[in-house]
């Protein structure tokens, strides 16, 4: 297991949510301020409140979308790269998980638990630490 992923672990254990625990282990690798990125990723644990789409795998592309985006308010030209670098994410979160639907990697109307959420964390970790270390 990476420091990154104990990371991201420690913070879930000590209260973060989910999509937290994974963005805010970027932040200082990205240059992000890690209170404001907290606050930006409170809506997305639980699966965006609903069960929705993992917290984990929506943290994926908020880091996605820190490294990928150009900022450029006026004539953004990165949203390509950023969808095409998500896509690649979700399907390897797929691969795992065979799901990115909270409500089914917890096994809510089945009963069949695909992933806890630390090794859902983990998972989204490793992923994201893949994709940063390509360049």
């Amino acid at each position: 297991m990476s420091k990154m992923t104990e990371r991201a672990l420690e913070k879930h254990a000590a209260g973060y949510n989910c999509a937290q625990a994974v963005a805010c282990v970027f932040c200082e690798q990205l240059g992000r301020d890690e209170k404001e990125v907290f606050e930006m990723m409170e809506a997305f644990g639980f699966g965006m409140g609903t069960m929705g789409t993992c917290g984990a795998v929506s943290a994926m592309a908020a880091v996605v979308g820190m490294k990928e985006s150009d900022g450029n308010l006026e004539k953004p030209k990165t949203k390509k790269t950023s969808y095409q670098a998500m896509k690649k994410l979700t399907n390897q979160f797929l691969e795992k998980n065979r799901s990115v639907v909270c409500k089914e990697i917890k096994g809510v109307e089945t009963g069949e638990v695909l992933r806890s959420c630390p090794g859902c964390i983990q998972d989204a970790v490793e992923l994201l630490e893949a994709y940063l270390s390509e360049e």
